[in-house]
């Protein structure tokens, strides 16, 4: 399935407006997510990425 870029940048939004929600630091969260992906993150455990769950986390 292929998305917009406005589909695309809805979803960023949707993260940094939750990420603020969570009193969590937007670029820090997305660093920190972007990284755990890349080195290997397990699907199944996306629930672990999600803002509110971030507490500064430096592991992949």
């Amino acid at each position: 399935m292929y998305r917009s870029g406005a589909e695309n940048w809805a979803i960023i939004a949707s993260l940094i407006e939750t990420s603020k929600l969570s009193a969590v630091d937007p670029f820090a969260y997305l660093t920190a997510t972007l990284t755990s992906i890349v080195n290997g993150h397990k699907q199944s455990r996306v629930d672990e990425l999600m803002p509110w769950n971030y507490s500064g986390r430096t592991r992949g």
